[in-house]
């Protein structure tokens, strides 16, 4: 049965308790009950009895940010997250968005998920933000003006260095205890190349033989959170074939992660896929969790720094994966952790949002830099990119700058016995 058959079912779960309310970003913003988790499964009612997509209905649904707090949240098992994920496919097929929607999806779904395209735009965006054309861009407040969700492009990327380009394969240090393959993904991988480096090398340290496949490409994330199905289901089916060869499959982005573990519902009616994609999904781990699975062998060397860790949606809500980043990081000698207010509130980034949903997005992004600013942690620890451009772009707005890292680059740091030095090298 696909999801839409399930609709009236998975409908008829909400008992409308408003427990989901405080976790919601968008009702926490605005209180409005059409921005809530029941309020959406209401529009969603509606719909399903036969009330049309119209742009106001469709706006609601396109502020939600697919967060998946309200899931983690609910009494009732409510699987919002299938809910918003047909609804959204619904949108896209049945609705007709103005032409300047559709030109800004069509930027985005055409360049972000494909590797080759962001390595094209590395060198003209170095170059940009190397000559100071960026600062002054900014200070004209043009590109704002312009449009608000491509100033808000602008302002997350990253500071880019050398982007150095992994092997097929990495030995495992010591005896061998596991091969596992490893998705480098798109973002992640042309804009945040140090992370995939230190989740090889951690890997490598810990005793696993680390397969990198070239044949590998964009995981479908972007694309299935955004109600685009088919096109998801293509970048899985690329994704299963290219990992077909390993036990376990290691993911160092939350969003990601998330994506290849709901594999076999997204292909569970294709009669040649559905059994690869499942298993697939059976097969994928986040770094953390896996590591955890895997047990501590390198030895732990001191990084004597204090650490704010956050807590990526798609990790702590969507897979469940909140106490083993926080058990890695609690293993190494010297590293104090501190706990951000509010953690189970969205920092605005939820993939696509903050390039549609520029000014919420914005709003989500301070609140969220506040708490960590009210840490006085040193450092911003956390596993998705998307996140770390959304809060770092955050704080500088606010007037800080804080050095950002993955869980893997300051396991990386300790295991490699470097002290805190590369997590502060460059600033960011």
């Amino acid at each position: 049965m696909s999801a839409s058959e399930d609709m009236p079912d998975l409908l008829g779960d909400c008992v409308h308790c408003g427990f989901c309310l405080p976790t919601c970003p968008t009702y926490v913003l605005w209180g409005e009950e059409m921005d809530s988790p029941r309020g959406r499964i209401h529009l969603m009612d509606q719909h399903e009895r036969g009330a049309p997509l119209g742009p106001e209905m469709v706006r609601h649904f396109d502020q939600c940010l697919g967060c998946m707090a309200c899931v983690s949240s609910c009494p009732s098992g409510v699987q919002y997250d299938r809910l918003i994920e047909t609804t959204r496919a619904r949108v896209e097929e049945h609705h007709d968005r103005p032409l300047g929607e559709k030109a800004l999806r069509a930027l985005v779904f055409g360049l972000f998920p494909y590797r080759r395209r962001l390595r094209a735009l590395r060198g003209p965006l170095r170059l940009y933000q190397r000559t100071g054309l960026d600062r002054a861009v900014r200070r004209t407040g043009l590109l704002e003006r312009v449009s608000p969700s491509l100033a808000a492009m602008e302002r997350l990327a990253p500071p880019l260095g050398p982007a150095p380009r992994l092997p097929e394969r990495v030995a495992a240090r010591g005896g061998r205890r596991a091969t596992v393959g490893m998705l480098t993904g798109c973002v992640q991988g042309e804009f945040f190349p140090g992370v995939n480096t230190a989740t090889a090398r951690v890997l490598a340290l810990e005793g696993c033989d680390v397969v990198i496949p070239r044949g590998q490409g964009c995981c479908g994330a972007l694309s299935l959170h955004s109600g685009r199905a088919g096109e998801a289901a293509a970048f899985a089916r690329r994704t299963i074939d290219a990992f077909r060869d390993v036990d376990v499959i290691v993911v160092n982005a939350a969003g990601c992660g998330s994506s290849m573990k709901e594999y076999g519902e997204l292909l569970k009616d294709d009669p040649v896929w559905a059994a690869r994609a499942a298993a697939l999904s059976d097969r994928t781990r986040d770094l953390a969790e896996f590591l955890v699975e895997l047990g501590p062998r390198a030895e732990r060397h001191p990084v004597p720094a204090t650490v704010a860790y956050h807590d990526a949606c798609h990790l702590a809500h969507a897979q469940g994966v909140r106490s083993q980043p926080r058990a890695l990081l609690a293993q190494i000698p010297e590293l104090t952790v501190r706990e951000i207010k509010d953690p189970d509130v969205c920092c605005g980034s939820a993939g696509t949002y903050n390039l549609f949903q520029p000014e919420a997005a914005s709003e989500l992004g301070d609140r969220k830099a506040a708490s960590v600013r009210e840490t006085r942690a040193e450092l911003l620890v956390a596993a998705n990119p998307g996140c770390s451009l959304q809060i770092a772009t955050a704080l500088r707005r606010q007037g800080t700058e804080m050095a950002v890292a993955h869980t893997a680059q300051v396991l990386d740091a300790s295991l490699r016995g470097l002290g805190r030095g590369p997590l502060f090298a460059d600033g960011s």
